[in-house]
């Protein structure tokens, strides 16, 4: 039997899932990203959409149901609207949208079966049948869990894997712990006090298990405070009041290089600004004071601030040299290698430079007091401090890891112990400590229950791992929204001159209850209720799910972009010393997994950048051999990868990790028949949302059959143009974005490269993967730069935007690209596209053009002025949408040639022109268009002359 189409093999609303996608990135309470801490999450937006377009058939796979192309379109367009329904963070937790979903698939495996699906309205059926007639969904590098939560959210079984033990950790905590609790009461006595009074227990999903966490929480804290809550003294403020501590402000210190300076200890400062707000500015200023022991003290200061005077304070001590400093009492430079040099030899110092206090409802900056440093000092005698570093922290902290912003070990913080205060040490040690009594509590209150004991305390032990990303010498302060900011604010491990340490007894920011809390609404928000999941750790290139009988969608690692097992061994000790009793299969190991991890790292391979390719491609042609051994066989693989194009070479541009990784899935068998690029930013800054790695592809892969032929390279081009123009006008009307069009563009190349066993070159060598993307971006290039499918103003007008842009030059170069194309001056100026004056030519504007203008009345129509006007139009203050819909109503015929020319022009602007706020405007128009069209083909349909009445014999 033929494989059925899935819709995500035709067509998927990109549009609206890139923007759920994009908003996703600011919501925070109870996103599932705010349970703990893992890089590169894909959206739950994204996974939810991609997932159900791969369960869902397409509607033309169907012709007995949908037997004309009007009704697979209406169809279609339905499922569309399910989708964009099912994407936005409020509709993670409408079960009528949800339910609406979850039939959907149940009608598409049904009808593989050849059976009828439940009714819609019965929700409990429909989710028992996909339970047990819809194959499971697995994820074999689960990391942080997005695709086995969104497959359980909609009523499939979920299955997910991942080397890494604290990805594993945070799957278990998202898909595997909470419906094993679902509808289960609290235990913690305050509750059982509740219900023992009459209350009744209405709780749904994981809401029992959500608030013995926070309850449990609450006693650690409370617990851990009357243990050391002596080193967290309070401030005084102005008044006389005393305030709570929200957090001690820090510099690095280096002894003087300038012998004038008579070895002071001179701080490193990246500012000494402490708020930048503007009714409320607060600094720092150093005073050079000849009475303290290295000739300056810290003040601060409150009020109006000149903005010369807040531009200095910004400076710190830096200099103009990157991680370079000036002595504070000599002005001479403090070099990069010096400080190096210092901070490995141990030599490196601390002075305190302000305190953050609780005031009314505003943050309270003091000056330090010999006191406030005394406190913070104190730590240093309690024994567990050097126990700790010289045990479970006495790892190395990262040399050479593949992360931006670079590596702190350069300055002698070169074990994790080194990354922590004395008095951090004694506190997220104290609290790891109270999980295992917190857990014989919790198993005390349960009667005994040790699987609820367990699972409350993995909880508490990320929640003590999570507080560590918030009580590091790593952390900073946020001058602008007067918070403290994250260790890991970017995949790195960078040095921080100027930190922060945080109160965990606050309720302010970096505080111990804030962690519990962000953990609860995650659990109390989990899909608990549907379906039971499993997370388990394990190696991609041997799975262990056994048959044939699951859904492929996964999130690999990204070549040579992240190395998650060095960063992830910030969390790992923590973790290990917490949850080691708990969670022992997970804690066995004293750092996470390195040599089987699966990235292209040349400094796990002697330096040698060709091992690393080499390792990453035979690793990854393992996994995605497993991956296609499991699939079943009637529906597609998904895979999320992130790239961008932007090497170049002898046959064009291509990308080695790009390129490494579709060599692997053709060598494991897989055909790549479709790429759809998901971004996950907000298209503000063209630049930044094109340079960025802000997109992923989602690869839509099917299994080669095993008779797959075998090709020349004649043979591949010839296939190659006869199918692409036709698939680059299909991408151009699902609505890609012109930014992405590129990216989207690979897939029906990839797809023709990769049904073929081989291509061979002219001299019997198979083709590499990195030859055919190049000659598939020449293609691709050649068809979208093709004048000939348009009318020849637009060709002259192409080729003047290209080279001049809206510049003035002589009229003799008009001339001669006119005579070149076959037409004329006049004619270029009847349509209303070029402006001659004076010996001069030039393009008109679209500032220049009329409101009134209508292609049914230019008698000398060129499809440059259809699209110029559309673009005017669209972002005119009496336009808008509907205005364009109207103009495109009027040229329906050659909406064809404008969409291809407004891809084009994109192209032009942001290629050749680099005019950024040029290709911002057909980025849009290229955006907007699916939109455009359709109101604009309801209107030329509602406008079209009736048919005449047919008449009745009687």
């Amino acid at each position: 039997m033929t494989a059925r189409k899935k819709l995500i093999e035709v067509s998927i609303p990109l549009e609206a899932i890139n923007a759920a996608s994009a908003r996703e990135k600011s919501i925070r309470h109870g996103h599932p990203s705010t349970l703990h801490l893992w890089w590169a999450r894909r959206p739950l937006a994204a996974c939810r959409a991609v997932l159900f377009a791969q369960l869902v058939d397409d509607p033309s796979s169907w012709p007995d149901r949908f037997p004309t192309p009007d009704a697979v379109e209406a169809e279609r367009k339905r499922l569309h609207d399910v989708i964009a329904a099912m994407v936005p963070w409020e509709a993670s937790a409408d079960e009528t949208v949800l339910g609406r979903a979850r039939w959907h698939i149940a009608r598409s495996v049904a009808w593989g079966l050849g059976e009828e699906p439940p009714p819609e309205d019965d929700r409990a059926a429909v989710l028992a049948y996909l339970q047990t007639k819809a194959p499971p969904v697995y994820d074999p590098f689960s990391g942080g869990g997005s695709i086995p939560l969104e497959a359980q959210r909609l009523g499939l079984r979920a299955y997910g894997s991942d080397l890494n033990p604290v990805a594993v950790l945070i799957g278990k905590a998202l898909v595997e712990i909470p419906p094993r609790f679902a509808g289960r009461p609290p235990v913690n006595p305050g509750a059982r006090a509740r219900l023992a009074a009459g209350a009744a227990w209405n709780g749904r999903g994981a809401e029992g298990l959500a608030e013995d966490v926070r309850y449990y929480g609450r006693w650690m804290r409370d617990e851990a405070e009357r243990r050391i809550g002596h080193l967290y003294p309070r401030a005084t403020l102005p008044d006389g009041r005393e305030a709570t501590v929200i957090a001690w402000l820090w510099a690095r210190t280096v002894r003087s290089p300038d012998p004038a300076a008579r070895g002071a200890m001179v701080p490193l400062v990246s500012s000494f600004m402490l708020s930048t707000k503007d009714n409320r500015k607060s600094w720092v200023e150093p005073v050079l004071d000849a009475e303290e022991p290295d000739g300056y003290r810290f003040e601060v200061r409150t009020g109006p601030l000149p903005a010369e005077d807040e531009a200095r304070l910004k400076k710190g001590t830096k200099s103009a040299k990157a991680q370079a400093f000036v002595c504070l009492l000599s002005g001479s430079p403090v070099e990069r290698p010096y400080i190096q040099q210092e901070g490995k030899a141990g030599r490196l110092g601390v002075r305190l430079m302000a305190v953050v206090a609780e005031g009314d409802r505003q943050r309270v900056y003091r000056a330090p007091t010999a006191a406030m440093e005394e406190a913070a000092l104190r730590a240093a005698d309690e024994p567990r401090v050097a126990e700790a570093r010289a045990g479970f922290l006495s790892g190395a902290t990262p040399t050479r890891a593949m992360i931006t912003g670079g590596v702190c070990s350069a300055y002698g913080l070169s074990s994790w112990g080194h990354l922590f205060t004395d008095r951090q040490i004694v506190a997220l040690t104290t609290f790891s400590d109270l999980v295992a009594t917190a857990r014989e509590r919790v198993a005390e209150d349960g009667s005994g229950d040790g699987e609820y004991a367990d699972a409350v305390a993995t909880y508490l032990g990320l929640g003590v791992s999570r507080l560590t990303n918030r009580s590091s010498t790593l952390n900073f302060w946020d001058t602008g929204a007067g918070n403290i900011q994250q260790v890991f604010g970017r995949q790195a491990l960078a040095m921080t001159w100027d930190f922060c340490e945080g109160n965990p007894f606050s309720d302010s920011s970096g505080n111990f209850m804030g962690q519990i809390d962000y953990m609860r609404t995650v659990v109390q928000a989990a899909p608990a209720a549907n379906t039971r999941g499993m997370v388990w750790q394990g190696d991609a290139t041997d799975s262990s799910v056994g048959s044939s009988t699951v859904i492929i969608a996964t999130d690999p690692p990204y070549y040579d972009n992240i190395s998650y097992a060095e960063l992830s061994d910030y969390f790992y000790p923590w973790l290990r010393r917490t949850l080691a009793g708990v969670q022992s299969e997970l804690c066995r190991r004293l750092l996470t997994p390195k040599t089987e991890e699966l990235i292209a790292a040349p400094f796990r391979h002697s330096g040698k950048r060709d091992r690393a390719e080499q390792f990453f491609l035979e690793g990854m042609a393992k996994a995605m051999s497993e991956m296609r051994r499991t699939s079943v066989d009637n529906s597609p693989l998904t895979l999320f990868y992130a790239f961008k194009q932007s090497e170049s070479g002898q046959d064009g541009i291509s990308s080695t990790g790009w390129a490494s990784f579709l060599q692997a899935g053709i060598d494991a068998g897989l055909i790549f028949d479709g790429t759809w690029p998901v971004r996950t930013e907000l298209i503000g800054n063209l630049k930044k949302t094109i340079n960025a790695l802000a997109s992923s592809v989602v690869l839509v892969c099917r299994k080669r059959p095993e008779g797959a032929g075998v090709s020349t390279r004649a043979e591949f081009l010839r296939a190659l143009k006869r199918e692409m123009p036709d698939a680059l006008a299909k991408i151009r009307e699902a609505g890609i974005r012109a930014v992405d069009f590129q990216q989207a563009a690979i897939g029906p190349g990839m797809g023709v490269f990769s049904r073929y066993a081989r291509v061979l070159e002219p001299d019997d060598t198979p083709m590499p993967v990195r030859t055919a993307l190049a000659l598939i971006n020449n293609l691709i290039e050649e068809l979208e730069d093709d004048p000939a499918q348009y009318d020849a103003p637009t060709q002259v007008a192409i080729t003047w935007f290209r080279e001049y842009g809206w510049g003035e030059q002589p009229s003799g170069t008009l001339i001669m690209l006119a005579n070149a194309k076959g037409t004329s001056v006049d004619a270029l100026k009847r349509t209303g596209v070029f402006d001659t004056a004076l010996g001069k030519a030039r393009l008109v504007r679209r500032a220049e053009l009329t409101a009134d203008w209508r292609s049914e009345s230019d008698r000398a129509f060129a499809v440059w002025e259809g699209a110029q006007h559309l673009a005017r139009t669209l972002v005119a203050e009496d336009g808008g949408i509907d205005a364009a819909a109207r103009l495109l109503a009027g040229m329906t015929a050659q909406a064809g040639e404008v969409i291809a020319l407004v891809f084009r022009l994109f192209q032009i602007a942001e290629r050749d022109r680099k005019d950024a706020a040029e290709a911002l405007v057909w980025n849009r128009l290229s955006t907007e268009w699916p939109t455009i069209e359709s109101r604009a083909l309801d209107l030329a349909a509602a406008t079209a002359p009736a048919a005449p009445a047919q008449g009745v014999l009687l």
